[in-house]
């Protein structure tokens, strides 16, 4: 996967088209992440230990990973990312600006 957790990304396709967060989870056998703020849904929960008063709960779901476009940390825009072998280990490039992430 081009991102990691913890990355500043920007939504491409969907309904937060434009939105920038900041990648919480991600699922590397699925293609997934979850965006801080971006895809917000609405769950039905029952009453629980944890919750409860049980009711609707918004939370964010998860967004394919072809979706969200890496935010160059030096820039501040969206790039591509690359890879490079530096002193033995695969890093990431950006295709813009062509420093390591």
């Amino acid at each position: 996967m081009h991102v990691k957790t913890g990355d500043k990304v920007k939504v491409l396709a969907g309904k937060d088209k434009g939105k920038e967060g900041i990648i919480t989870k991600a699922f590397p056998k699925k293609d997934r992440v979850i965006v801080e703020g971006v895809n917000i849904v609405k769950k039905h929960q029952k009453p629980s230990q944890a919750n409860p008063s049980g009711g609707i709960v918004e939370k964010e779901a998860s967004i394919h990973v072809s979706n969200v476009m890496l935010i160059d940390p030096s820039t501040q825009e969206p790039t591509r990312v690359g890879y490079k072998v530096v002193d033995g280990k695969k890093v990431r490039v950006s295709k813009k600006t062509g420093e390591i992430i």
